[in-house]
């Protein structure tokens, strides 16, 4: 059975201090390109009919340097931080008492809803594929491949919050029984034998 390969950056100055990164262009650090190229072996299990990539750097090099031909998406891009752009979650909960990306949003940015809006566009365009039997690969990021997944699974887009996803990791949706499945989830890029 096809499957949705998601393939999340490797790492970056910021994802590593846990900074929020969506609209800046950021490369990534010796380690992520390490971390890319180690996503390369696992991949080539794949029949791929089609490869997207987040028009952000940090992921099309991911995408180079895991050996993938990538087409850029717009809509893979990052969910917009807004106001919240360069921040760390610690440091805007201590400011706001409490806060949730998921529940609560940011400001000047984009609603969950406007995230899993432009994420089901790029699902409708897998779906034809994975019909004709080829495999899917979206490169991307954290927040916008844990909404993928909760709308692969008819789920609300904020409940990609259930879904850890750390950089350079593996993740595979597919189907049973014609039904939408979680097939693996955040597996190292070192560790691509953990795939099914």
């Amino acid at each position: 059975m096809p499957v949705i390969v998601l393939l999340r950056h490797g790492e970056t100055e910021w994802s590593r201090i846990g900074r929020h990164t969506s609209t800046t262009d950021l490369a990534l650090t010796a380690r992520g390109e390490e971390q890319a190229r180690a996503a390369a072996p696992g991949l080539t299990a794949f029949d791929f009919g089609l490869v997207l990539s987040s028009p952000r750097r940090r992921a099309a090099r991911t995408a180079e340097l895991a050996g993938l031909q990538a087409e850029v998406e717009p809509r893979l891009a990052e969910w917009d931080y807004g106001d919240y752009e360069g921040r760390r979650t610690v440091d805007i909960v201590a400011e706001r008492g409490s806060w949730s990306l998921w529940e609560d949003g940011v400001p000047g940015g984009e609603t969950a809803e406007q995230v899993g809006d432009r994420l089901d566009a790029v699902l409708e365009r897998a779906r034809p594929v994975l019909d004709g039997g080829k495999d899917v690969c979206l490169v991307a990021h954290g927040h916008s491949l844990r909404v993928v997944a909760a709308r692969w699974l008819g789920l609300r887009p904020q409940d990609g919050k259930y879904f850890r996803l750390d950089t350079a990791t593996l993740s595979q949706l597919g189907r049973e029984h014609g039904r939408p499945v979680l097939q693996a989830w955040n597996v190292p890029s070192t560790m691509p034998e953990a795939l099914p």
